[in-house]
């Protein structure tokens, strides 16, 4: 073998084994400290906080959730059904001003569908469509996280069950900037902003503190 053939040889390794590890370095970037917080954003921060302050803990669980749902393609939403899940949210905010529970109800289960219509797990696997929803629009998934929570503990019958109505219209709001962003039908890959969620909210915001 002549020795410009080894030295061509000799190249193209090296320039294998420098695209692998700056490969590397992106993957740990993403799911490393920093990228974690860029990427996560305010549920960073919730994350820690339930893992009392750990912030070790919290970025594993993160990082975990990267690893198995950052590859996720979200599916575009049929006009048919995108037109049923505006007429459907229309319809529970309407209900929110005097049965503001079962509003609750029927939001929770509406984005669970529209999650699941747009190829994240299935609505009956809460805690894992919750967490592939946190990689890809981390911005606004809190608001279905608060909406279900009110939701099942009261079917659990515990305190928290007793959320007035104030805290139940600012869950509504929140999850509605997450029922904008799937609406939209943008990966956004947790950098997501669903404007007009509470712009459309006028009426609701004025009216909804009557509900009891």
């Amino acid at each position: 073998m002549s020795t410009g053939v080894i030295i061509v040889l000799i190249v193209i390794v090296v320039g294998v084994v420098a695209a692998a590890a700056a490969l590397a370095l992106r993957a740990r970037g993403a799911t490393g400290g920093s990228g974690l917080k860029r990427r996560f954003g305010p549920e960073y921060e919730r994350t820690v906080a339930r893992h009392n302050g750990d912030a070790k803990a919290a970025e594993q669980e993160l990082g975990a959730r990267v690893q198995e749902h950052g590859s996720l393609q979200e599916k575009p939403l049929e006009p048919a059904a995108r037109e049923q899940y505006q007429a459907r949210w229309a319809a529970a905010q309407e209900r929110f001003v005097d049965s503001p529970r079962e509003a609750m109800s029927d939001v929770d289960q509406l984005l669970g569908e529209v999650a699941g219509a747009r190829g994240f797990p299935d609505v009956q696997e809460y805690e894992k469509q919750f967490d592939a929803l946190s990689v890809h629009h981390a911005d606004h998934v809190h608001g279905y996280r608060r909406v279900h929570r009110v939701v099942t503990t009261r079917a659990n019958g515990t305190p928290e069950s007793q959320a007035g109505t104030e805290e139940m219209r600012e869950a509504m709001l929140e999850a509605r900037d997450l029922f904008d962003d799937l609406m939209n039908g943008d990966n956004r890959n947790g950098s997501g902003h669903g404007g007009s969620g509470r712009h459309s909210f006028g009426a609701f915001n004025k009216q909804a503190v009557k509900g009891s």
